[in-house]
């Protein structure tokens, strides 16, 4: 698979994507945007693919978005003729979605575990990028910045969404109407990352990861057990998590995966699933496109 601005590899179930504009410092363009929603779609329709690792070549991960066009380049592609001749615009119109929220959508909708290796600053759209992603895993050079305010700008790629749920409330607010860098040692407290680690043992350690993940459990159980969670996070209440848990326990239980697991287990050795995300998806998945009591 050919990219003009990233790299995608696959290599021992692992599919690593690396943003790949060092001279810009990965600065991303809406080339790029189409170029990481192809390639996540491809490793998630891939049962090769038991996990994805996402990182930047160079010294930063992702400069954010690519200015150079000036304030032009803030704009959603095709958005600029949607104010009327009286002055009103046509919010609804599906050209008005801004790119980084279609990229957060895709990541949020994948059945595969994705681990971010942060390898140095992540500012703007860089920052909010790695918010969708499972694990995150930063090099102690890395560096956020949820900068846009300082732009004269507003938060994008669904990180009012995703950023209070993972820093919380207070953390979040603090961040983004300041701007600041925050380095890897605050975004480890705050719960931003899951490990900060030193530069040279980075992609080993998101390998590690990944690995611990696909040699132990089944890729289908994987899938849900990652919509459940993050579904999960905007349940109004238990009973919803209860209905979508007693309908996984249900099929998984009688599936051949199941029997694996128990076998491998009192054989004590490691499983070999046989189930894949491709074709073994139970059949009320996925269960967020029903009325939410259905």
């Amino acid at each position: 698979m050919a990219f003009a601005f990233i790299r995608y590899e696959v290599a021992n179930r692992i599919a690593t994507i690396t943003l790949a504009r060092p001279e810009k410092l990965n600065a991303v363009n809406g080339a790029m945007v189409r170029e990481l929603i192809a390639a996540f779609e491809a490793a998630d329709s891939d049962d090769a693919v038991g996990a994805v690792i996402v990182t930047g070549e160079g010294r930063a991960f992702c400069a954010g978005a690519d200015l150079s066009s000036g304030s032009e380049s803030l704009v959603a592609p095709g958005s600029a003729d949607l104010t009327g001749p009286d002055g009103t615009v046509d919010y609804a119109n599906e050209r008005m979605r801004e790119v980084g929220g279609r990229l957060a959508l895709v990541l949020y909708n994948l059945r595969k575990p994705v681990i971010g290796a942060i390898n140095g600053a992540a500012a703007g759209l860089g920052a909010t990028l790695t918010l969708p992603m499972d694990i995150r895993i930063a090099a102690e050079e890395a560096r956020f910045g949820f900068v846009f305010a300082r732009r004269g700008m507003v938060l994008e790629t669904a990180a009012s969404f995703f950023l209070p749920r993972i820093a919380g409330i207070g953390t979040s607010l603090e961040w983004c109407m300041s701007g600041r860098m925050v380095d890897a040692a605050e975004a480890l407290r705050h719960g931003l990352v899951n490990a900060v680690v030193p530069q040279g043992d980075l992609l080993r350690a998101a390998e590690r990861q990944a690995r611990e993940i696909i040699d132990n459990a089944a890729p289908v159980a994987v899938a849900l057990v990652r919509q459940m969670l993050w579904r999960g996070l905007g349940m109004a209440h238990p009973m919803e998590a209860h209905r979508i848990e007693s309908r996984g326990i249900h099929a998984r239980s009688r599936s051949a995966d199941a029997s694996e697991g128990v076998r491998s287990f009192l054989e004590k050795r490691r499983p070999a699933f046989p189930d894949r995300v491709s074709q073994d998806m139970p059949d009320f998945y996925p269960w967020w496109e029903e009325p939410p009591y259905a």
